[in-house]
């Protein structure tokens, strides 16, 4: 199948290579991957896959046949990348040994015992990583730095507790991630490690690098005065099934001028909900309206405070804070990137997909869409969170990303066709 708009640009300083592979087919992923991965040392993959491939088949194929030996797979609501939003497709990240090295381990059974096992599996990680991987690599007395990333069922209604445990079991690192979709069905969501799927876990990575890196996150709401209180809820489902004393779907469609029997997830998008901690708001987002109330993607609580938000500028919001990044880093080389499925919605509803898809390729951004978002501590929702790396000290020159259709194999560089 024929390949098509591949951006053109510098090969990554950072030794970083990314590969997007379009299909359904997990041993033709699974050949694209063994094949992007030729000829050099990685020490960890990432893949983001769309809910349309098997996932637990493709991790463990690749696990077989692709020479990495960290390997970290999350099923997604969609990828994204400089194409922009992306379907049906994996998106793959490898990182080179050359200057990365990184350990990962699972958290079992988050939604009961997130909090004890979050921390142990966290802790414990630390301690094989300062063993044996931080001081591996000298580099010429370059020491390097480290940072978590994160992947979480986005199922498990357990986000908060297993983020914050993972935090308190680690010492002041910055921490990225993203939960795992399943388009917009809410039915199965899995991350993957080292050729095993899992449900009701996450996965909890630590990655030493001596390429300069910098988080980030960027949202583009602004609280109102318009307020709701949580009268009823299911904390275990994430139900709130009344707002001010009222039939929850009700209240909040009656409050903004809407049809309850209309509430769609562009209402959710374009309505969000927020809620204040430590002097900041931080968004609450509707998941689906359900028989019985409003499912969230966030935990929720009788007596929580709940603030109709205005949404802003979406892509001036991202543009300021990936310049922002980039100054810090002397310039992106690639963005890992974790986008809440809400601001997808709104940006398909709102034609913005285009100039979102600007931003990305100017920033050269690959990742996937999520059912939640983590930064530090913190399980977020309608938020864009991140790691941006810069240039790093790596090989130079020019390629084009590589892109799969279907069952065929397709690699292009200047120069060079496979």
């Amino acid at each position: 199948m024929q390949v098509r708009d591949l951006p053109a640009g510098e090969r990554l300083r950072s030794g970083i290579e990314t590969a997007v592979y379009r299909g359904c087919d997990p041993a033709g992923a699974c050949a694209f991957a063994r094949e992007a991965a030729s000829g050099r040392d990685f020490t960890m993959m990432i893949a983001f896959a769309d809910r349309s491939l098997p996932s637990a088949e493709m991790a463990r194929l690749l696990k077989r046949d692709v020479e990495v030996p960290t390997q970290v797979c999350s099923t997604t609501a969609g990828g994204i990348g400089p194409f922009g939003y992306l379907d049906g497709c994996v998106v793959f990240v490898f990182f080179p040994a050359e200057s990365f090295e990184a350990l990962a381990a699972v958290v079992p059974a988050i939604s009961s015992s997130g909090l004890e096992h979050g921390t142990t599996v966290a802790g414990e990680l630390y301690e094989r990583f300062e063993r044996h991987v931080r001081h591996r690599h000298p580099h010429g007395g370059e020491e390097g730095s480290v940072f978590a990333l994160t992947f979480i069922d986005g199922l498990s209604n357990h986000e908060e507790v297993v983020v914050a445990a993972i935090q308190r079991g680690l010492p002041n690192l910055p921490l990225v991630g993203g939960s795992a979709g399943d388009g917009l069905a809410f039915e199965r969501t899995r991350v993957c490690l080292d050729g095993r799927a899992h449900e009701d876990a996450a996965i909890v990575c630590l990655v030493w690098t001596t390429v300069p890196f910098a988080v980030f996150k960027s949202d583009h709401y602004r609280p109102t005065e318009t307020r709701f209180v949580v009268t009823g809820c299911d904390p275990e489902r994430r139900l709130v099934t009344e707002l001010n004393g009222v039939d929850a779907a009700t209240e909040y469609a009656s409050l903004l001028g809407l049809d309850a029997r209309n509430l769609t997830p562009f209402s959710f998008a374009a309505y969000p909900l927020a809620v204040r901690v430590g002097g900041e708001h931080y968004c609450r987002s509707i998941r689906r309206v359900e028989p019985d109330g409003l499912s969230f993607f966030c935990a929720m609580e009788e007596g929580v405070v709940l603030t109709i938000a205005e949404v802003g500028d979406m892509v001036g919001s991202l543009c300021g804070e990936l310049s922002r990044v980039s100054d810090e880093v002397g310039g992106i080389d690639l963005a890992l990137g974790f986008d809440c499925i809400l601001r997808r919605i709104e940006a398909e509803e709102r034609q913005l997909s285009r100039r979102v898809a600007d931003v990305f390729r100017q920033h050269n951004v690959f990742g996937f869409t999520t059912y939640g978002e983590q930064f530090s501590s913190m399980h977020l929702n309608q938020t864009m969170t991140g790691i941006a790396f810069g240039p790093g000290a790596g090989r130079t020159g020019t390629c084009i990303p590589r892109m799969s259709g279907g069952s065929a194999l397709a690699r292009e560089r200047v120069g060079e066709t496979a």
